[in-house]
């Protein structure tokens, strides 16, 4: 093993003054307890070593140094620091229980969605450049969930969600035996510039239409569409069906919301009295000949007022108003009709119950442009 790491360190060599710094940085100032626990030093590792990555190995020529990867740079920490040279022998079970426990931690993000719900970004990583996904990443020890999310989308994409969150709107699914939590988030524009926060962590940010996401391996829309292979999205698609039927519920409800809406606006209008001309006219003319029947029928000085309404009368009987009559369609008589004998409060009751505007009683079908439609 020292051998090996011998060798390992000849490829590559890691000066100490940045060891030194990384160290005391991210392992030194552990507590105690944190610093007996290999488990915890693994993911302070991980921080070193993202660190390395973003500050040390960046696009300076006369200061770069090589990338290298998690265990390469883990034996250099282990080997670097005494109190872990003792467990060198075993880096390779340590990383494995790491690793192992990491995938019990649960992961949050976001899905940003664009104002049309018909398109979502996701990222490309610095290191799996052939592999796209949400924003999302381990949550801290005691971090809320949504805040994880909105640190880790910061992160990755540089934009800020942490006022747009609704904290009971998220999907969640478990694959590998590891929770994922991706709290959605709609009515991003398109044009929105993302930069990430990590130079080497995040390479790309990119929208996807999500009619063209792979829902499952064998789902090869992606490769048809875009030239881009359906593994290329192994970490979205468990999430495509559950996030396009989200978008068909909320597509739904917003149609229907804005239909009620429309009929809410005619109420409003009728509140407002912001109703049109014609039927203001038409309302008042009918008041109007509503307070002359209640003239009438309250001084009793004008008898045959009350039977005016009785043209419809038939065998002694008073037919109801229909609204599509022929008496409707064709003559301009709007009084209201009543039965014989009946008490002048009736009376007037019924002239408003039974009265028909004149734009409804002059209502004619248009036959000749319903055959044609229908040709």
């Amino acid at each position: 093993m020292a051998a090996a790491d011998n060798c390992r360190q000849s490829k590559h060599s890691i000066p100490i003054d940045i060891l030194d710094d990384l160290c005391s940085r991210f392992i030194i100032n552990l507590p105690p307890e944190d610093r007996s626990n290999l488990v915890r030093i693994c993911f302070q590792i991980e921080l070193a070593h993202w660190f390395y990555l973003d500050y040390y190995c960046g696009t300076d020529e006369s200061t770069r140094l090589n990338p290298c990867g998690i265990r390469e740079f883990a034996a250099h920490i282990f080997q670097h620091v005494p109190q872990l040279r003792e467990h060198i022998s075993n880096l390779d079970e340590v990383l494995d229980n790491w690793r192992e426990y990491k995938l019990m931690v649960p992961t949050y993000g976001a899905i940003l969605l664009d104002t049309e719900l018909s398109h979502v970004l996701l990222v490309q990583s610095y290191w799996a450049k052939a592999s796209w996904g949400f924003p999302k990443g381990k949550v801290n020890e005691d971090e809320e969930p949504w805040k994880c999310a909105a640190r880790e989308v910061l992160e990755e994409t540089g934009f800020d969600i942490t006022n747009l969150i609704n904290k009971q709107e998220y999907i969640e699914v478990t694959f590998h035996d590891q929770t994922a939590r991706l709290y959605i988030i709609c009515n991003i524009p398109r044009d929105t510039k993302f930069q990430p926060q990590t130079r080497c962590e995040i390479k790309a940010c990119e929208w996807f239409p999500i009619s063209d996401l792979p829902a499952s391996r064998k789902d090869m829309t992606p490769k048809l569409k875009m030239g881009v292979s359906p593994n290329s999205f192994f970490m979205v698609q468990p999430f495509v069906k559950r996030l396009r039927r989200w978008v068909a519920e909320r597509n739904h409800k917003v149609f229907r919301r804005t239909r009620h809406k429309s009929l809410g606006d005619i109420d409003s209008c009728r509140k407002n009295k912001t109703i049109s001309q014609g039927l203001q006219n038409e309302i008042q003319e009918f008041q109007t000949t509503g307070h002359k029947y209640k003239n009438n029928h309250g001084n009793h000085s004008n008898p045959k007022a009350i039977n005016n309404g009785n043209s419809n009368r038939k065998g002694g009987k008073t037919s109801k108003r229909q609204l599509f009559t022929p008496q409707n369609t064709h003559t301009n008589d709007f009084s209201p009709v009543q039965k014989e004998n009946t008490p002048p409060q009736e009376v007037e009751e019924s002239s408003y119950l039974n009265f028909v505007a004149p734009s409804w009683a002059n209502f004619k079908f248009d036959r000749r442009a319903i055959f044609d439609s229908m040709t």
